[in-house]
């Protein structure tokens, strides 16, 4: 049976990064023995689970119609947290699976993931007691996985922390930790470190129809590349439908072959995220406000050297891959910061605004006709033609949703059990040296980011070559060659976060990104759709809309 890693020292890095060529990945679809396990949809629960099951020995394919985390998982609020919001609902479990699971992300990919302070300003005297007394309660269930402890702040102190707060009424501040990431970056990283571990993962390339068996059980994918066109049969033992707000689509696809009508499990709800300048949050703290006016939750979160803010909460029916926002939203967003920080973000602020979509998950009509409330953890369904389907949950979360799914294979007999789960100590490329780079999140991106690969990085054509926002020559050539990069936006969007930073800047340059893509790849880099996803970025919605 395969050991389980008990050291960073036991994973030594590579010599050199695994290409990521195309065709030699459409090569690997090939094969005349089915896959034990096909994904489809590679974001964070995709890319989580193909790596937990390659590293156990199923061999393993995962596809994705648009670029890994193009959807939800690139547009979180960048947040690892230890879901504290459970504790006002006495879910004691999930707060401690949460912590447990935040621990166990920032240890395996500290160039990606670091701990981070939250104030919470404090304006009515029984805030600081209310909040605080819950807040040491979390310390106390993080245990030796804490990452700091929660303190009180009078006026002064809440002001050193958070230069630009509004001191009108304020009381204090309490003061704690939970951890923040760079999701795009760290989806990415699954990629890879799955393909280390023998998955095959191909962006682009779409699931057209489930192949059924004699008995209508789901054994295989109908794929296409969406480059070419050209279709691929994938057989396999078990396939798993991860494509998270879309999974109804895929569900639909199983459901119509048995000629069974579908049921909605899904009831899409989107966050609006607004970036200012970092001078607008001085500091590597964060501020969060768990009341507003309207009862909301408000962040002002530093983040590669910008602020991020938000988030809001609204029902969304439509599945568009680059959602709007509502015009309610932003002003929501901007009238409830102006509240709490002196000095106020307007429109004219924005360098960035982008939505993500949750998929909050209503589990099917039972047979006695009882449906279940919506919930926001995730759910895992295994249907009557054999057909597993995950939705719901959050970053944090990602391994512990991997091992319920494979448990949920394996007890179905999709899967033969094999070896243990031992991703818990399974470093992610970038941190596989045993001397981990650590990355502040709140400070510019760079190099840091690639960690213990940064020195490869570096040895590439053009490291010298600044192209704006920390981006390189190098950096770009790195994403295409190694990271699956194939357009502007794959490397201006993900590789890159400049688009979500600054969605003017990313404009300026890429067109001197498209130029370095098609050296690359010989193929359209779709620089004119990413000039208007660009605008799209800096698009605010105005009254009425």
């Amino acid at each position: 049976m395969m050991t389980t890693q008990s050291s960073s020292a036991s994973q030594a890095a590579p010599s050199s990064p695994i290409a990521t060529e195309r065709r030699a990945l459409f090569s690997q679809l090939e094969r005349e023995a089915p896959f034990d396990l096909a994904i489809i949809g590679g974001g964070a629960t995709g890319l989580g689970l193909a790596l937990d099951a390659a590293n156990r020995g199923y061999s393993v394919v995962l596809i994705e119609a648009a670029d890994f985390a193009k959807g939800t998982s690139s547009r979180s609020t960048k947040l690892v947290h230890g879901g504290v919001r459970y504790l006002a609902q006495g879910n004691i479990s999930l707060v401690v699976e949460a912590l447990h699971e935040r621990a166990t992300l920032l240890h395996n990919a500290p160039h990606l993931a670091r701990a981070l302070s939250f104030v919470m300003p404090c304006y009515r005297f029984w805030e600081q007691p209310f909040y605080g007394l819950g807040l040491l309660m979390y310390d106390l269930l993080a245990g030796r996985r804490s990452l700091g402890r929660t303190r009180f702040h009078g006026v002064a102190a809440t002001q050193s922390a958070l230069p630009n707060i509004n001191t009108k009424g304020l009381k204090g501040s309490v003061q704690y930790w939970d951890g923040q990431f760079d999701d795009a970056r760290l989806a990415i990283g699954l990629a890879r470190t799955a393909a280390q571990q023998g998955a095959t993962l191909i962006n682009y390339c779409r699931a057209v129809e489930l192949l059924h068996d004699a008995e209508n059980h789901v054994n295989g994918i109908l794929a296409q590349d969406v480059e070419t066109g050209l279709p691929y049969t994938i057989q396999a033992k078990c396939v798993v439908n991860a494509t998270g707000v879309w999974v109804d689509e895929i569900r639909h696809l199983d459901d119509e072959a048995r000629g069974e009508k579908s049921q909605t499990m899904v009831a899409p709800s989107q966050g609006v995220h607004v970036v200012v300048d970092g001078d607008f949050l001085p500091g590597d703290q964060a501020l969060i406000v768990p009341h507003t006016s309207d009862g909301r939750v408000l962040f002002a979160v530093p983040w590669l050297g910008k602020v991020i803010l938000g988030t809001t909460d609204t029902p969304r029916q439509d599945l568009s891959l680059e959602p709007e926002a509502f015009q309610e939203e932003l002003a929501f967003i901007l009238r409830e910061a102006g509240q709490y920080l002196h000095r106020a973000p307007t429109r004219a602020d924005i360098k960035s605004i982008w939505v993500g979509l949750r998929p909050l998950v209503k589990p099917p009509t039972d047979a006695a006709g009882n449906t279940k409330k919506i919930s926001r953890e995730h759910t895992v369904l295994v249907s009557p033609g054999h057909l597993v389907t995950v939705t719901g949950g959050k970053w944090t979360t990602y391994r512990a949703m991997a091992q319920d799914v494979l448990k949920h294979c394996i007890d179905a007999k999709l899967l033969k059990e094999k070896n243990p789960c031992s991703t818990e100590q399974l470093l992610l490329v970038g941190a596989q040296s045993g001397q981990p780079v650590e990355h502040s999140m709140h400070e510019r991106p760079g190099l840091a980011a690639y960690g213990d690969e940064g020195d490869f990085v570096s040895s590439l054509p053009g490291s010298e070559q600044q192209l704006g926002g920390g981006l390189t020559v190098a950096m770009v050539r790195f994403a295409v060659r190694y990271e699956y990069a194939r357009t502007v936006e794959d490397v201006l969007a993900r590789r890159s976060r400049l688009l979500f930073l600054d969605a003017r800047l990313a404009g300026a340059i890429a067109p001197t990104v498209s130029a370095i893509v098609h050296e690359e790849t010989g193929r359209d880099p779709e620089l004119a759709a990413f000039m208007v996803l660009a605008a799209h970025y800096t698009h605010l919605p105005q009254s009425g809309t």
